[in-house]
This record gives structure tokens, C-alpha cells and sequence, in this order.
């Protein structure tokens, strides 16, 4: 009896040592700023922004333009001519309101459905290296308060080589990166 006792209890004890579960962790925010696609991403979503800038540069210059003519010679018109000049700029504010308004909104829908096909091809990285490497969970970091490294992997290195991210890209690169084609854009 107390053979078998001893057997199950083994048994038992070397059943729950391999049935432990694995955890696993990732940084997805690493992932999505440094995937090539994201690059991509970002020029069409600074393009579209310079655009819309553009745009509304000139709108408010024609808008300054008709003011500064409005300022010089009001004094000088007949009322129905002022009234008329005041409804037009008023006009022209308003068009200038509902772009601003309209271009965010069109800027931002632009912008999601750039970043959904990124975010999806990470999450399907993840969850492919997490399904070869029988993890149970995979947490991200981002939204973790604590990770400990001993009992949990660290699937972003993998999931940088399958998304083809160079190893010495990191996020404090592609900020200074970021930085440069901003100060080169405003000189």
C-alpha cells in the first residue's frame, strides 16, 4: 500500500511539474512602431497631413487677404457693399471651420485603417510563435505592472525577426529618426 502510495504520489508530483504553464510576454507597442509597414504608414499619414496644411494655408491666406482689403476700404463702401464683404468673410470662416473639422476626422479614419493591418499582422505573429512555443498566455508589457523573466518568455525578440525589423532598430532610433525628418521638413 505504501508502494503505491509513493508510486502516485511521484506520479502526481512529475504530472504537475510538466503540466506547468508557460507564460509569455511582448512589447506590441515596439512591434507596431518598428514594423516596416508602420514606416510606410507614416509617410502617407505625413503626406495627407502636409495636404490637408496646405490646403487650409491657402484658405486662411485668402481669408487674411480679403480682411486686410475688407480693413483698407470699408470706411469707402456703400452698406450693401461692406454687408456683403462681411457676409463673405464670414463665409470663408466658416468653410475654414467645417475643413479643420471634416480634414481631423478624415485624417484620423485614414490613420486606423493604415494601423489595422499592422496590428494584425502582430497579432498574428504573436499568436503563431505563442501557438509553436505552447504558451498559454502572452501578455503584453505595455500593461503590465510587473513581469518576472525567470518565469516568463520574452516572445519580442522572435516576433522582431518574423516581422523582419532589423536588430538594431529600436523605438530610441526611430525617435531620433523621427526627429531628424522633422527638423529637415521645417527648414
Amino acid at each position: 500500500m505504501k508502494k503505491i502510495l509513493l508510486i502516485a504520489a511521484t506520479a502526481f508530483a512529475a504530472v504537475t511539474a510538466f503540466a506547468q504553464p508557460k507564460f509569455a510576454h511582448v512589447n506590441s507597442t515596439e512591434l507596431v512602431q518598428l514594423c516596416p509597414e508602420m514606416d510606410k504608414a507614416r509617410e502617407t499619414m505625413t503626406a495627407a497631413s502636409n495636404e490637408a496644411q496646405e490646403t487650409y494655408n491657402d484658405m486662411q491666406a485668402e481669408f487674411t487677404s480679403k480682411y486686410q482689403t475688407y480693413q483698407s476700404k470699408a470706411s469707402t463702401w456703400t452698406d450693401a457693399t461692406r454687408q456683403s464683404k462681411e457676409k463673405e468673410l464670414s463665409e470663408i470662416q466658416q468653410r475654414l471651420q467645417e475643413f479643420s473639422q471634416t480634414v481631423q476626422m478624415e485624417l484620423q479614419q485614414q490613420q486606423e485603417q493604415l494601423m489595422q493591418p499592422i496590428y494584425q499582422k502582430v497579432n498574428e505573429v504573436v499568436q503563431d510563435l505563442a501557438k509553436k512555443g505552447g504558451y498559454i498566455y502572452v501578455f503584453d508589457v505595455q500593461s503590465l505592472l510587473y513581469v518576472d523573466d525567470t518565469q516568463s518568455f520574452d516572445l519580442t525578440p522572435d516576433a522582431r525577426k518574423a516581422l523582419n525589423i532589423p536588430a538594431d532598430r529600436t523605438l530610441e532610433s526611430l525617435a531620433a529618426e523621427l526627429q531628424a525628418q522633422q527638423a529637415a521638413a521645417q527648414q
